[in-house]
């Protein structure tokens, strides 16, 4: 199973393809030596995602993470993620996908989650992670769930579900963004917002590269991850 965000932004000075995840941009080189890209679609499915860093700086924006007090949320729909520098506290939006919130719960509830790595994580952008193979390619033994695109915008500290170029294909990997990502709205799910602790999220070790998924040593992951209700 393969795993990537496709983003196309329109620029000023230009039109350029995003593939997170296991992509690359058709036509652009690959700097890890995996598939060549498929010319004749606006994606591949090889195993390398792709970013520019003339693109990171477009990315990088200024928004902020909603400060709800973590104590007004409901514990069954709280998820707890514990990072190397402090906890981060995310309110699930089951109302806004049902399927993506209970497909969560139930992985940390299995403690699938916990030790997993932040395997690509670009500065400005977002941190990915929910693979247990570390590198993007792998999932849950789950069936793929079905799109649940939304109008809730994606800010800072939103969470989102990773899929491949098929749009029903999330499966158990997930993005937290470090900014604003407009040119995200409506093509991915998202299930989450994070409510506090977002200066953790800041500090999850950057990938290098194009693909932010070169690391000098090992990647930050997740301590471990509960639902808060389950104290």
């Amino acid at each position: 199973m393969r795993f990537l965000l496709t983003i196309l932004v329109a620029m000023a000075l230009g039109v350029f393809v995003l593939v997170s995840g296991c992509g690359l941009i058709s036509g652009m080189g690959d700097d890890s030596g995996s598939d060549s890209a498929d010319t004749t679609a606006d994606i591949s499915t090889s195993d390398t995602s792709f970013l520019s860093d003339d693109n990171n700086a477009f990315l990088a924006g200024s928004g902020l993470a909603t400060t709800t007090e973590a104590s007004a949320l409901d514990p069954e729909n709280t998820l707890e993620i514990q990072l190397k520098d402090g906890t981060v506290v995310i309110e699930l939006l089951p109302d806004v996908a049902p399927l993506h919130v209970a497909r969560i719960k139930e992985l940390t509830r299995q403690g699938f989650y916990n030790g997993i790595k932040f395997h690509r994580v670009i500065d400005g952008f977002m941190a990915q992670t929910g693979d247990p193979l570390g590198n993007g390619t792998g999932g849950s033994n789950m069936p793929d769930l079905p799109a649940e695109f939304s109008s809730v915008p994606f800010e800072r500290g939103t969470l989102g579900m990773a899929r491949s170029s098929a749009p029903n294909s999330a499966n158990s990997q997930f993005f937290i963004m470090f900014a604003e990502g407009s040119f995200l709205n409506g093509q991915y799910t998202v299930f989450g917002q994070v409510r506090s602790g977002m200066e953790f999220v800041d500090n999850i070790t950057k990938g290098a590269g194009q693909n932010g998924t070169s690391f000098s040593g090992e990647p930050d992951t997740m301590v471990s991850v509960k639902i808060a209700a389950d104290g």
